[in-house]
């Protein structure tokens, strides 16, 4: 009989020859989402941007009226 990593590879190789039309895409969407899950850990670490100081009376100093 087989052995469970026997199984396991003749499972994989099912896989791809029936899914092959679906693999650029699924690989393209599990980039993209590395890509946003490195981002927000980045963003996560940084630490937040303080706000601007306003004082009561002067206009703010980004040119907004």
């Amino acid at each position: 009989m087989f052995g469970l990593s026997e199984l396991a590879v003749i499972l994989i190789v099912v896989i791809a020859v029936l899914a092959a039309k679906k693999l650029p895409d699924l690989a393209r969407s599990a980039g993209k989402s590395a890509r946003i899950l490195k981002a927000e850990t980045r963003a996560m670490k940084s630490p937040a941007p303080e706000p601007p100081e306003y004082r009561v009376g002067t206009p703010p100093q980004d040119g907004r009226p």
